[in-house]
C-alpha cells in the first residue's frame, strides 16, 4: 500500500511540474475591472507566472471544500458525541445494577446458611 502511495505522488508531482513548465507565461491579476478604476483606489496589478494562479486556486479549492465538508459533517459529529455519552451512562447503569444484584444474592446467601 505504502508503495501505490508513493507511486501517485510520485505521478502527481510530476503532473505538477509539466503543468508548471508549460504554463510559465505572466500574466496580469487585478482586484477590480479597468472600469472602476476612478471610482475606488486600487491596487497596482501584479504579474505572476499562469501556473502560480492555478496552484494558488487548486490549493484554496481544495481548502474551501474541506471546511465545507467539515462543516456539513458537524451534525453526525454532534450525534455521535450525544450517543457516545449516552452509551456511557448506561454502561455505568448496567454495572451498577450488577453490584446491587451481587451484593442482592450474597445477602440470601447468607440466610440460606
Amino acid at each position: 500500500m505504502r508503495f501505490l502511495r508513493v507511486i501517485l505522488l510520485v505521478m502527481l508531482g510530476g503532473c505538477l511540474v509539466l503543468l508548471s513548465v508549460a504554463n510559465r507565461e505572466p500574466v496580469t491579476l487585478r482586484l477590480f475591472p479597468n472600469g472602476m478604476t476612478g471610482y475606488i483606489p486600487m491596487p497596482p496589478p501584479v504579474e505572476v507566472p499562469l501556473f502560480l494562479v492555478m496552484f494558488v486556486c487548486m490549493i484554496a479549492g481544495v481548502l474551501i471544500g474541506f471546511v465545507w465538508e467539515w462543516l456539513r459533517e458537524h451534525k453526525h459529529r454532534a450525534r455521535a458525541v450525544r450517543r457516545k455519552s449516552r452509551i456511557r451512562k448506561l454502561e455505568s447503569q448496567v454495572t451498577d445494577l450488577r453490584k446491587d444484584q451481587d451484593s442482592d444474592r450474597d445477602e440470601i446467601l447468607e440466610l440460606l446458611e
